[in-house]
């Protein structure tokens, strides 16, 4: 099975990003936009993937299953700026092979 999955991310720019994601280095999706580059440094994952800020918001566009909310999440996402329905914190979303092809866009800067 190859290791590397295929992912969509829209930056705030509104620019399209295919990049591939590794499943066998434990990241989660903020960790690969960091590794892209793909929002200006110290913009996104202030807290380091805690769940304890919104920083790393993203709005899912496909109908990729991803792993259910949890609470911690949830609360944060409560008090965040611009959520919707399809808002998650990309730190919470582990890269794995049921991932492949979710497409995302990062919400904009709070």
């Amino acid at each position: 099975m190859d290791k590397d999955i295929n992912i969509t991310i829209i930056d705030r720019e509104g620019i399209k990003h295919q990049v591939e994601a590794p499943t066998d280095m434990a990241m989660n999706l903020m960790e690969v936009i960091r590794s892209y580059e793909l929002a200006p440094e110290g913009t996104i994952g202030i807290c380091g993937g805690m769940a304890m800020c919104a920083s790393c918001q993203c709005y899912v566009l496909s109908n990729t299953e991803l792993p259910e909310k949890q609470d911690d999440e949830d609360a944060m996402l409560s008090e965040a700026f611009d959520v919707k329905d399809s808002s998650r914190l990309s730190c919470q979303i582990p890269i794995t092979h049921v991932l492949e092809g979710l497409e995302v866009e990062i919400a904009p800067e709070s």
